[in-house]
């Protein structure tokens, strides 16, 4: 177990938080927090990423646990306090992806391991490529370790690095592509984006703390989501690089907006439970509490990112203003995204359009468009070839379908669009379309009208149209009682949704 502290200037008395949740990933609690109120022990348990105690200046403390269970007295018997300059880059040495010999992997993996080891393998299997993972666990069962292992993975990153040629492309396989990565999509496509963007070098990141950073994202999404995991942020990633690609953007952003756009597509949903807003409501669960109702999911994917980058001292070496200033606006792309506001952007979106006054030369204009581009990264799915398209899909109605059945299972009233056995994949995403796609990506072409722009909405209509026909004997849902639907669920899974 690793423990780790931030301690910013912060008052003592504050009353006692009521009580702390264990979570995946990066949580934020409220200013009312104190640092020595003793919570239950048994609510310690594991946790990944970093939590944030945070306040209205975005100061913080930020923890971090590796183990398996954590005893109040322990937390404290492991505590660092660190000064805000930054934190070493030792802290996370021992992080499997960092410091890894696989010659030695290999053995043990071969020749079994104690159960004690076994939470180590199940954390470095992960890294393994599959057909690294069959000659270690198969071919190479008893052989010596002097077996050359680079050969064994050139035929998987050989096929990545071929696809990274064609990242632009709007028929990118995201699901071929992190299999090829062995799960590490995210991580590979976004240091890709920035070293082909030359951000890398002209930021002066660090390369340790930039893919600390990554890995760290990455963990932080909930891979047993079926929708919002790591997978779907490294596609809304390379969806906002297309976008990015366009004409009227590539030849008027700044390197600072391309950043910040890359960054915010890669964290927009970071810690994402699974489930939406008014779940989060109707079980006074404390992030609702916390973030009073109004985007809670948006606001803890924004603090969540901002903990990782402190974390990391990503921009450490930046001055101080600089880095809380791409904090911010990195919290204003990423709460673009709930789609309770949906309308609020459109509207703001089409007088834009209808009046000509989108100037791009000024810089909150063009913040308003990477606000724009990532709202439509977020929900581009229907736009995708049908393949891609109906694999996302099935995937984000199956995640609707796990809330209803907890929801039933706990006597809670069912959310719309959450019951299986009164909904299909089909008439969801029909919905889904007209309502909330179709309008977006519609003022979309009308600001890119490119082939690009185009294609999207030609896909959009096959989509439709393929599942209007898979399901015949279903009457699409009436117009009357869609919008509601459509409009406040319709985001893949409806994150700033107000409905209860």
């Amino acid at each position: 177990m690793e423990v780790c502290y931030q301690l910013p200037v912060l008052p003592l008395d504050r009353p006692v938080p009521k009580h702390v949740l264990s979570r995946r990933g990066a949580i934020s609690f409220s200013s009312s927090s104190s640092l020595f109120g003793a919570p239950d022990p048994r609510q310690l348990s594991q946790r990944r990423g970093a939590i944030s105690y945070d306040s209205s200046d975005q100061t913080a403390l930020y923890i971090r646990m590796l183990g398996a269970c954590v005893v109040f007295k322990q937390l404290f018997a492991n505590v660092r306090v660190r000064s805000q300059v930054g934190f070493e880059p030792e802290r996370r040495s021992s992080h499997p992806y960092l410091c890894i010999d696989f010659r030695t992997l290999h053995t043990r993996l071969s020749c079994g391991s104690s159960p004690a080891d076994s939470g180590t393998e199940k954390r470095v299997h992960r890294l393994l490529s599959f057909q690294r993972y069959l000659h270690s666990s198969r071919l190479l069962r008893g052989i010596p370790q002097q077996i050359p292992l680079h050969i064994l993975d050139e035929d998987y990153s050989g096929q990545a690095r071929c696809m990274l040629e064609k990242v632009g492309s709007w028929n990118f396989d995201i699901f071929l592509f992190d299999k090829l990565t062995n799960g590490n999509s995210l991580i590979t496509l976004t240091l890709h984006l920035l070293n082909q963007y030359g951000l890398v070098d002209l930021f002066q990141l660090d390369m340790v703390k930039l893919w600390r950073f990554l890995v760290l994202v990455q963990e932080d999404y909930h891979n047993d989501n079926p929708y919002h995991n790591s997978v779907h942020a490294a596609d809304v990633t390379q969806a906002m690089y297309c976008y990015l690609q366009e004409p009227m953007l590539s030849k008027s952003l700044t390197s600072y907006d391309i950043l910040l756009g890359l960054l915010a597509a890669a964290t927009h949903d970071l810690d994402h439970p699974g489930v939406n807003q008014p779940f989060l409501i109707k079980t006074d669960h404390y992030l609702a509490t916390l973030y009073r109702n109004t985007s809670v999911l948006e606001n803890h994917h924004w603090k969540s990112a901002v903990g990782l980058l402190r974390e990391t001292g990503l921009f450490s070496h930046l001055p101080p203003e600089d880095s809380m200033n791409m904090e911010r606006e990195l919290g204003s792309l990423i709460l673009a995204t709930d789609i309770s506001r949906q309308n609020d952007y459109l509207s703001r979106f089409r007088t834009h359009l209808d009046q000509e006054s989108l100037c791009l030369s000024n810089a909150s204009h063009r913040h308003f468009v990477l606000q724009m581009a990532l709202k439509c990264a977020d929900i581009c799915n229907p736009c995708r070839p049908w393949e891609l398209s109906k694999q996302w899909s099935e995937k984000v109605t199956e995640e609707f379908f796990e809330q209803g059945d907890i929801e039933k299972k706990h006597n809670l009233q069912v959310s719309p669009l959450c019951d299986r056995e009164t909904n299909t994949v089909g008439n969801i995403q029909i919905g889904f379309m007209t309502y909330v796609a179709e309008p977006l990506f519609g003022e979309w072409a009308r600001f890119s009208d490119t082939r690009l722009s185009q294609t999207m909405l030609g896909h959009m209509g096959l989509n439709k149209a393929s599942w209007g026909g898979l399901q015949p004997e279903q009457t699409v849902i009436s117009e009357e009682t869609e919008p509601s639907a459509g409009g406040s669920r319709s985001k893949v899974i409806p994150q700033g949704s107000r409905e209860s």
